[in-house]
């Protein structure tokens, strides 16, 4: 195996026998008790698993490049691991890596169950499209032309008819595969994800291709901790046994360590699983085939030169005025050191109410200034049914030019009471800004009797006429208003009465005072029956509710008046 380090494989070497080498040569240099993901062994999915019946992709044509057998060396991963001669495979563009990171915590914490990794989806993204050609994207992470799988039309691929009315492939007749992760636009409708903040689901843009890849794949309750779920989940991408080794190839190979280079500058693949060794999948960005491997050879024999080939050279990296190759640029995200609040102000809002006051956080690096481009979490956390919108607890947003973060609209459920608003930095647990969210009742300055007619009673009778109010705040019907109803002494003392009118309670005993009486969507609220004891005379019934709104009604209990007497029969 020996001289087989350092050499690349292609195309022509992605069957089973070396795919599966070469993922057991990566898995053999992991530190003693970590066992790799594989394929075939005990609870994974098996050659006759049936796959689901629909694909991300389609099942379009991927790249078949698997990683060279020496893997990167990751500090502390093992003490005898040879020297990475591909370091160039290693290799990230910085905003495709960012945006895997970003979907890692975004997953992280809406699914935590799923435990999906980052390098899972880089090896997708490696495997669809050469992690978005090299890096050619712009500084929102939209790729700088179109990639483009095949036309679906039965012809050597899967026959799917236009889904998108060309939206997002430009055909109006059939499907293609589109973007850094190849979803087919009938997938992308259901999966799409706004993973960048912009306000728009495309498919195009790394960050929304990535958290939606993401989601896809730990959808149905996946655990991709466990071997048969990791299976399933990039069989759900691609149908093919072959993929789903090549994937898992690439995963165990950005497990062992990875590094970021500069936006353009990746390595492009070149083998194809259509037999079209080189093709681009975007047809504006074709890649010249290499040579494919020949037979095996025997172990010690040296390997011949390859001939040379037209694939374009990997742009060098700048080098310093004294010579070598400079470090690799440090992501926006990695340099923040500080966060802190951007807005001022207190975060409280009405139950069902939008928080007036919008989350803003400042991310600054170790010497004080604004970090822009940087990716920030933005969760809520505590006992609340408050969300972001869309229902979402947490958010991944992007710093602007100033260094400032906005999350989107917070809304208040119906629980009250605090919670905290956390801001971090994607992928770390500080720096750290946590601040204070209040929920307060819904509230009402005004409550008005529905009608006028006087509510009378006799003593021990039930009122026949139904109590109805209406609560309002400033000037419009309040809903889900909290109103209390109580029986006083006096206008001016408003203790609890203890005899006269009453309410009753589930067990039909007697209460002179309700809580959480709650007004319907019109704002209007009928209370429940009144009854009358054995005192007569004027009685006062007392609304209030939060925001100050109260209101006072009489009540007469009066005993009916008598029947005249029959007059009297003249005695003859």
């Amino acid at each position: 195996m020996a001289a087989l380090f350092g050499r690349r494989l292609r195309k022509g070497a992605t069957t089973t026998a070396v795919a599966a080498a070469a993922v057991a040569a990566l898995s053999a240099s992991q530190a003693p008790g970590v066992t790799p993901t594989t394929t075939g062994g005990e609870g994974s999915a098996s050659e006759s698993a049936t796959p689901p019946e629909t694909s991300a992709t389609g099942n379009s044509p991927y790249y078949t490049d698997l990683p060279p057998l020496n893997t990167p060396n990751k500090p502390g991963a093992s003490i005898n691991l040879p020297v990475a001669t591909g370091p160039a495979e290693a290799g990230i563009p910085a905003t495709v890596l960012s945006a895997y990171k970003q979907a890692e915590a975004a997953l992280a914490a809406s699914d935590p169950a799923c435990r999906l990794p980052w390098q899972l989806l880089a090896a997708i993204g490696k495997v669809e499209s050469g992690q978005a050609r090299g890096g050619r994207v712009d500084a929102n992470g939209t790729t700088t032309s179109a990639i483009l799988g095949p036309v679906l039309n039965g012809v050597g691929f899967a026959n799917i008819s236009d889904t998108d009315d060309g939206a997002y492939d430009g055909d109006r007749t059939h499907d293609r595969a589109v973007g850094p992760m190849q979803f087919i636009p009938s997938t992308w409708a259901g999966w799409g994800q706004d993973g960048n903040g912009d306000g728009r689901k495309d498919p195009n843009n790394i960050y929304d291709a990535a958290l939606a890849a993401g989601k896809y794949l730990c959808a149905g309750g996946r655990d991709l901790s466990v071997p048969s779920d990791l299976d399933r989940a990039i069989l759900s991408y691609n149908h093919s046994q072959e993929y789903l080794r090549t994937v898992l190839s690439w995963f165990e190979y950005y497990k062992r360590g990875t590094h970021q280079v500069p936006d353009g500058t990746g390595v492009l693949p070149v083998g194809r699983s259509d037999s079209s060794s080189g093709a681009s999948p975007s047809p504006t960005a074709p890649v010249t085939p290499g040579p494919s491997a020949g037979p095996s050879q025997p172990v010690g024999t040296p390997s011949p030169t390859p001939p040379p080939t037209t694939t374009p050279p990997m742009t060098p990296p700048p080098t310093k005025p004294g010579g070598g190759a400079t470090t690799p640029p440090v992501s926006p995200t990695e340099t923040v050191t500080v966060v802190e609040d951007a807005a001022g102000g207190q975060l409280t809002a009405v139950a069902g109410q939008e928080f007036a006051q919008p989350v803003k956080a400042r991310a600054k690096n170790a010497r004080g200034l604004a970090v822009p481009g940087a990716s920030l979490v933005v969760e809520v956390v505590g006992d609340t049914d408050a969300r972001f919108s869309g229902d979402r607890r947490s958010v991944v947003v992007r710093t602007g030019a100033d260094g400032v973060a906005v999350a989107p609209a917070l809304l208040a459920g119906e629980r009250t009471g605090a919670f905290t608003v956390r801001v971090t930095v994607v992928g770390r647990v500080a720096p750290r800004l946590d601040r204070t969210a209040t929920v307060t009742q819904r509230q009402a300055d005004e409550l008005t009797r529905a009608g006028d007619k006087e509510l009378t009673a006799a003593p021990g009778a039930e009122f026949a006429d139904a109590v109805e109010v209406r609560a309002a705040f400033n000037g419009a019907a309040a809903a889900g208003v909290a109103v209390t109803a109580t029986m006083i002494t006096a206008a001016d003392d408003p203790a609890e009465n203890t005899k006269g009118p009453y309410f009753k309670d589930a067990e039909g005993n007697p209460v002179r005072t309700m809580t959480e009486l709650r007004t319907g969507a019109d704002g209007a609220l009928v209370l429940p029956k009144i009854y009358a004891d054995d005192q007569t005379g004027t009685f006062l019934l007392r609304l209030t509710a939060p925001g100050g709104a109260t209101l006072t009604i009489e009540l007469q209990v009066a005993a009916p008046p008598a029947e005249p007497s029959a007059p009297a029969t003249p005695t003859p």
